[in-house]
C-alpha cells in the first residue's frame, strides 16, 4: 500500500512540474556523453594500476581491492542511471558532467586516500553521489531511488569520515563503506529497477574496451624506446596477445547472447542478474585487467630477466581473475560453460614460478599458449554453432 501511494504521488509529481522527465523514453543506445564520462573513470584504473605497480605488498593490493570496488560501485550507479535517463536536456548533462569533475577528483586523490588526501577523496565521493541521487530522481524508478539513496549516502559518509581519523580506524570506515555497498543489492533495491538490456550490456561492453586498452597502454609505456629491437617487437607482441585473448573471451558471443538473457528474463528478476552479472562478476574481470597491467608493464621493462615475485604474482593473478570472473558471468547468465575459463584461470596462476624462475618472456609465453589454447579449443567445439543456442 505504502509503495502504491508513492507511485500515485509521483506520477501526480511528475505531470505537475515541467522539470521532470515525464513519460522517461527508455535508453537504447549509449551516448557520446556516457563514453565521455566513462574516459574519467578509466582515468581511476589508470591510477589504480600505478598504485598497484608501485606497491603489490598485501597492505598494498587491499588498499587497491578497496578503491576500486567503492569506485565500481559507483559507476556501475551511474551506468543504472543513464540506463533510466538518457542525459538529453542541457540540465541533465551539466549534471553528468558535474559528477565527471566529482570522479576526476577523486581519481587525483586516489594516490593517498588512505592518508592526506582522504578528505578530498571523500568530498568527490560525495559529491558523485549526491549528483548521482539528483539525476535518478528524474527517472520512473522512485521508489528504488528512495531505498537507495540511503545506503550510497552512508558508504559516502564512511568514506568522508575516513579522512578525518587515523591508524586502523580508517581502513575499519573504509571496509564499512564496502560492506553497506555489498548488501546493499540484497535488501530489496535491485528488483525496484527496469533494465534495458540493449543499453545496459553495450555500456559495459564499451568500458571493458576502454579498460583493455589500459592494458595496451602498460605494454607501450613498459617499452624502453632507445632500445627497441626485433626481440622487443616480438615481446610486445606477445604481450598484445594477453589483451587480445581477454576480448576475444568477452566479446566472442557472450555480450550478445548476455543482452539476450537479460531481455529474456522476467522484469522483477532482470535487476538481480544485472546486479550479478555486471556488478559482481566484473569485479574480478575489471581487478584482473588492473592487475595484469602492472604485471605487463613490469615484464615489457626487463623481458629477459626473471620477474619480481609481486610483478609475476600480478601478471598470473590477474589473467587468472578475469577468466575467473568470466567464468562467474557465463554461469550467472547461463550463456556458455565456465569449464573452460575456470581452467584457464587455474592454469594462469602454474605460470608463476615461470616468471621467477625464468624470464619474464618466458611467463607471457606461458600465459599465451594457456589462455589461447583455451579459447581455441571452445571455439572448435562450438564452431557452427548459433549464439542463441547457448541461453
Amino acid at each position: 500500500m505504502r509503495e502504491a501511494a508513492v507511485r500515485t504521488f509521483y506520477a501526480a509529481f511528475v505531470t505537475r512540474f515541467s522539470w521532470r522527465n515525464p513519460g522517461v523514453a527508455r535508453v537504447s543506445r549509449v551516448t557520446t556523453l556516457e563514453l565521455f564520462f566513462d574516459l574519467v573513470f578509466v582515468f581511476t584504473l589508470t591510477q589504480l594500476t600505478q598504485l598497484l605497480e608501485h606497491d603489490l605488498s598485501l597492505p598494498g593490493v587491499g588498499r587497491t581491492f578497496l578503491l576500486f570496488v567503492v569506485l565500481w560501485w559507483m559507476y556501475g550507479a551511474y551506468a543504472w542511471l543513464t540506463n533510466h535517463v538518457s542525459p538529453s536536456r542541457t540540465s541533465q548533462r551539466l549534471l553528468l558532467l558535474a559528477g565527471m569533475a566529482g570522479f576526476m577528483v577523486i581519481a587525483v586523490a586516489i594516490p593517498d586516500a588512505f592518508g592526506g588526501s582522504g578528505v578530498v577523496f571523500g568530498l568527490g565521493y560525495l559529491a558523485v553521489t549526491c549528483v548521482h541521487l539528483a539525476l535518478f530522481s528524474q527517472s520512473d524508478s522512485l521508489v528504488g531511488v528512495i531505498r537507495l539513496a540511503p545506503f550510497n549516502l552512508l558508504s559516502a559518509l564512511l568514506i568522508l569520515g575516513a579522512g578525518f581519523v587515523d591508524g586502523p580506524f580508517v581502513y575499519a570506515l573504509w571496509v564499512s563503506a564496502f560492506l553497506v555497498q555489498a548488501v546493499t543489492p540484497h535488501l530489496g533495491v535491485a528488483p525496484q529497477f527496469q533494465i534495458n538490456a540493449e543499453h545496459f550490456v553495450e555500456r559495459h561492453g564499451l568500458l571493458m574496451i576502454v579498460a583493455l586498452g589500459e592494458t595496451v597502454v602498460a605494454i607501450g609505456m613498459g617499452v624502453d624506446v632507445e632500445r627497441v629491437s626485433a626481440g622487443v617487437a616480438g615481446v610486445v607482441v606477445l604481450a598484445l596477445a594477453l589483451p587480445a585473448a581477454m576480448w576475444w573471451a568477452y566479446f566472442s558471443g557472450d555480450d550478445l547472447a548476455a543482452e539476450h538473457a537479460l531481455a529474456a528474463a522476467a522484469p522483477a528478476r532482470r535487476g538481480v542478474l544485472a546486479i550479478r552479472a555486471y556488478f559482481f562478476a566484473h569485479i574480478p574481470m575489471l581487478l584482473g585487467i588492473v592487475a595484469a597491467a602492472a604485471g605487463i608493464h613490469g615484464a615489457i621493462a626487463h623481458p629477459q630477466e626473471p620477474l619480481s615475485s609481486g610483478a609475476a604474482l600480478a601478471l598470473a593473478v590477474g589473467v587468472a581473475l578475469f577468466f575467473a570472473g568470466d567464468a562467474l558471468f557465463r554461469r550467472v547468465l547461463e550463456v556458455g560453460a565456465a569449464t573452460g575459463r575456470v581452467v584457464t584461470a587455474l592454469a594462469a596462476l602454474v605460470t608463476i614460478p615461470v616468471g621467477t624462475l625464468a624470464t619474464a618472456t618466458f611467463q607471457l609465453a606461458a600465459l599465451v599458449v594457456v589462455t589461447a589454447g583455451v579459447l581455441a579449443a571452445e571455439q572448435i567445439r562450438g564452431s557452427g554453432r548459433p549464439v542463441a543456442q547457448d541461453i
